[in-house]
């Protein structure tokens, strides 16, 4: 293990969090383990970092998450290519190059062990606001998965019960690290039917463009970005939807679900909400079980919202700044099973707002 002590290193492993794959680790002097059940903060560095291993949150749970690998990477720069290798399952790495426009949603289905990233500045872009023709990929029936370092954009909301940007449906072993998500017209990116085990770190949830009003779902402002379970009613998920969000930004733009949980076990830890022009944010739907640690709310309205119906919300080390609503948790959540990296709520925005989206050269992969 190599230790680096210099104040450059210090600054870019607490902005970033995360470095190229290679055999380096930057940490205290300290044994791994300790390093990874302590807190990071402008006083000390436990990040590790280079280690494709080290899965954060739920992901790292049930056997892990890899996604494809080392395998040899298809490379692709058009829609029928992506299309192509986004369903063909002998395909394991998948590295996007440059701005594709998604004619018809991709669907990636019944597939294990892949990896689907892109290179920088790569986009995947949908212009259809209707309710069949929306959303960019739904991703169904599938297991260890790994999506890194794409932008996800839409048209823009419109309440037309149409689609996400992506959707995660009974899938196990899934880690979304460093995309952006915008502009989607039902949502950003929601995840639904028994998922499981899934992580989504360093990612970036926004709206640039106006919503369009008028639509037949009945709200004229749908800039709703992410929903954990699809109804009340779906009964299967309880047990499941085991979700960590961590070092996430919800940015300008969002107005609700950041996210809105049912049923699932989610870990919101570490991440940065700003939108100005929001109702509510992290929002404890029925039978939802949240532990909501070390955040920062800033010019946002009802930071925490329970529901009717919700298990409980621990809110721990959180910062409001300039919030209106509600900001206490009420019983006790579950306690997450795994360890990770923690920062001072005072380093969350600095973080976040430098490292989170696509802001990776490509397959970079790492710890916290």
């Amino acid at each position: 293990m190599k230790f680096r002590s210099t104040f450059s290193v210090f600054l870019l492993t607490l902005v970033f969090g995360f470095t190229a794959c290679n055999t380096e680790e930057i940490s205290s002097p300290e044994s791994s383990e300790s390093a990874i059940n302590n807190t990071a903060s402008s006083g000390s560095i436990t990040a590790k970092v280079g280690n494709c291993a080290q899965v954060p949150g739920w992901a790292s749970q049930n056997g892990s998450t890899t996604g494809g690998g080392t395998s040899t990477e298809t490379v692709v720069t058009t829609y029928a290519q992506l299309k192509s290798a986004i369903e063909n399952s002998a395909v394991k790495v998948v590295k996007v190059t440059g701005t594709i426009t998604v004619t018809t949603r991709l669907s990636l289905q019944d597939q294990s062990g892949k990896t689907i990233y892109g290179a920088s500045g790569a986009k995947l872009v949908s212009t259809n606001q209707t309710k069949d023709g929306s959303g960019i990929i739904n991703i169904k029936r599938c297991t260890n998965l790994i999506i890194r370092n794409l932008i996800f954009e839409g048209p823009g909301a419109y309440d037309t019960d149409g689609w996400d940007n992506a959707i995660l449906d009974d899938c196990q072993n899934v880690w979304v690290d460093h995309c952006e998500f915008r502009d989607g017209v039902d949502g950003n990116f929601d995840i639904k039917n028994k998922s499981d085990y899934v992580t989504v770190s360093y990612c970036k949830f926004g709206y640039l463009k106006a919503p369009k009003a008028g639509g037949p779902g009945g709200s004229d402002d749908h800039r709703y970005s992410n929903l954990i379970g699809s109804s009340d009613g779906a009964t299967a998920d309880r047990g499941k939807l085991r979700i960590t969000f961590a070092r996430c930004w919800w940015a300008p733009g969002c107005k609700e679900r950041m996210p809105r949980v049912r049923f699932g076990k989610v870990h919101l830890i570490n991440n940065y909400f700003n939108s100005t022009v929001s109702n509510k944010c992290i929002a404890a739907g029925f039978e939802a079980n949240l532990k909501v640690e070390n955040n920062v709310f800033e010019g946002v309205k009802t930071p925490i919202d329970l529901m009717t119906g919700y298990t409980a919300v621990t809110a721990v080390g959180n910062v409001f700044t300039n919030t209106t609503g509600n900001t206490a948790g009420s019983n006790t959540a579950f306690t997450p099973p795994y360890s990770i990296v923690t920062l001072a709520a005072s380093a969350v925005k600095a973080d976040v707002t430098g490292g989170a989206g696509a802001t990776f050269t490509g397959n970079t992969c790492g710890s916290f």
